[in-house]
């Protein structure tokens, strides 16, 4: 049988909001009761920016109660100011696409390809690099390529027996 505290830290671990240190957060609201979770890692970013912008607190005060970094509470305060709570959430690192492998070149490979199918994706990626000014290596070339190879599986749901 699973406790409230294990529903409650698989809910937050399934939506990102795991705190992943939290015996870092030594405030004393987050160490007395129920209310205030140190694991609820959107909770602890709230409360460590509400101190700041509310109750005025100095940022190294609340940087130690709440374990974080001083550069890291700047980042989540800009955050925060041009996102609301939404900018406290964690996100993951790096590009989100593809920024030099668009789809325009991707469709000019396609086609340099399906005119010339014997041309090897070396060749392909010195055209891209000419017309598009990108350099690009044949092997990105080839994970888009057979990408657009592959049929889509429809998103309906199959029915078990």
């Amino acid at each position: 049988m699973s406790t409230p505290q294990d529903v409650k830290a698989r809910f937050l671990a399934d939506h990102q909001a795991l705190h992943p240190h939290p015996e870092r957060v030594r405030d004393t609201l987050f160490q007395q009761g129920d209310f205030f979770d140190p694991r609820d890692l959107l909770q602890v970013r709230y409360e460590m920016l509400r101190r700041h912008l509310v109750e005025r607190r100095p940022v190294t005060e609340i940087i130690q109660d709440f374990g974080v970094s001083r550069q890291m509470f700047y980042v989540l305060l800009r955050m925060f100011q041009q996102e609301g709570l939404a900018g406290l959430l964690p996100r993951k690192r790096g590009p989100k696409d593809a920024h030099k492998c668009t789809e325009a070149v991707v469709a000019f490979v396609a086609a340099r390809r399906e005119e010339s199918p014997h041309r090897s994706t070396k060749e392909l990626a010195e055209e891209v690099g000419g017309k598009f000014g990108v350099q690009l290596h044949p092997r990105t070339l080839e994970r888009h390529l057979s990408r657009l190879g592959k049929k889509r599986r429809s998103k309906t749901p199959r029915h078990r027996r």
